[in-house]
């Protein structure tokens, strides 16, 4: 069997010329790869991305994703821009105006695929470590997906790409009772965060991170965390210095979980209904719920294209794990040697290959692949010179 389609356009612009920007690429390869064999005219199609987070400036650019929705247009689907909840519903949708998306930069309504309140789904069954998860209804109730991804680190997988953005981002925050959903990708089922009193300094980083208040300082100089709010997102633990709040996770299962979450998403489409884009500019270390982003870890390299997501995002590892690191990164400051081991696996110390290897156990796709290299956008005289 052959590799996978993967159609590439480097980040380097090499004429002063509109046709060789990255943009323009872009447009060369939705249309070649014409967007609308993954749609029938007249359907909804969600377009899963990434709303950012207050101090994570660098998200995927509206102009890119206002590329994707006029494609769609023009080949007659009607596209929404969607997330689900991280922070609560309503300061999310200023998170991401903030960050310059809305139906005015994008052409294309602004949805919480979970709702407003984060509980919208629908449970679907995923795999043996998670069971049935909760599919954002939105994104399970659409007849077709684009998936943009920003292609950078991540506190529990090292790398967060296509498979994180569903396994994560296609996931309600929360069932029906209001008990975190999304989470339970995070930690070992019916478990809680805990907290060591012994090894805390009362620092209060994690207060400061909590997005929903779950977890404050009480009169006592304890710690205290509110189980029936916490979403087991587990940024208070990735802040905390001194490790007095522990996650009770093993990484391979973490690993395991969040392609099955991811599994579980793409079990809701027929086939050939998804499409999937990687954004390897500004790969920096942590991921975009963060509240802060730091310097790219390596050069800004293009961008991927296939209706293959264990492809992509092979291929994506492959060529982050190529780049040289840069100077004043994290990159440079853990040392990366390119080719050596997958970048961030060097950068954090986690095995991001681990949720790629098994998705393809999982019958997602396949890690073989083969590039078709967009130089530049066609022009009518191309076309007649051909």
């Amino acid at each position: 069997m052959g590799g996978s389609k993967i159609w590439f356009a480097d980040a380097r612009a090499k004429e002063f010329d509109y046709h060789h920007s990255l943009v323009a690429k872009l447009e060369e390869i939705l249309k070649q790869v014409d967007v609308s064999n993954y749609f029938d005219e007249g359907d909804y199609v969600a377009i899963k991305t990434h709303f950012g987070s207050y101090g994570a400036h660098r998200i995927i650019r509206p102009l890119f994703i206002q590329k994707v929705v006029n494609a769609v247009k023009e080949a007659g689907g009607k596209p929404f821009v969607t997330d689900t909840v991280r922070i609560p519903g309503i300061e999310y949708l200023e998170v991401a105006n903030s960050e310059g998306l809305n139906h005015l930069s994008l052409g294309a309504p602004m949805v919480l695929a979970d709702g407003i309140f984060g509980k919208d789904h629908k449970p679907v069954e995923s795999g043996p470590i998670l069971g049935k998860i909760g599919v954002a209804s939105a994104i399970y109730d659409a007849p077709s997906m684009i998936v943009i991804s920003h292609c950078k680190g991540h506190i529990g997988s090292g790398f967060g790409g296509a498979i994180k953005n569903l396994g994560m981002g296609a996931i309600s925050c929360k069932d029906n009772c209001g008990h975190a959903e999304r989470g339970r990708i995070h930690f070992a089922q019916n478990t809680e965060l805990k907290w060591e009193e012994e090894k805390c300094t009362l620092c209060e980083r994690c207060v400061d991170v909590c997005p929903h208040e779950a977890i404050y300082k009480t009169d006592e100089d304890n710690i205290e965390i509110n189980y029936e709010i916490c979403v087991k997102c587990g940024r208070c633990a990735r802040v905390c210095k001194d490790e007095a709040l522990i996650i009770p996770q093993s990484e391979e299962r973490f690993q395991k979980g969040l392609s099955e979450a991811a599994y579980a998403a793409v079990q809701t489409f027929q086939e050939g209904k998804i499409l999937y884009i990687n954004f390897i500019l500004e790969v920096q270390p942590e991921c975009d719920c963060m509240p802060m982003a730091d310097t790219p870890v390596i050069q800004d390299q293009g961008v991927l294209v296939s209706d293959d997501i264990v492809a992509i995002e092979q291929a994506t590892l492959d060529i982050m794990s190529e780049a040289d690191p840069l100077p004043q990164s994290k990159g440079s400051e853990k040392e990366v040697q390119p080719g050596e081991k997958e970048l961030f696996q060097q950068i954090t110390g986690k095995h991001a290959q681990w949720h790629v290897d098994y998705a393809e156990e999982l019958g997602m796709g396949q890690k073989d692949y083969e590039f078709i290299t967009i130089e530049k956008k066609e022009k009518p005289e191309d076309k007649e010179n051909k």
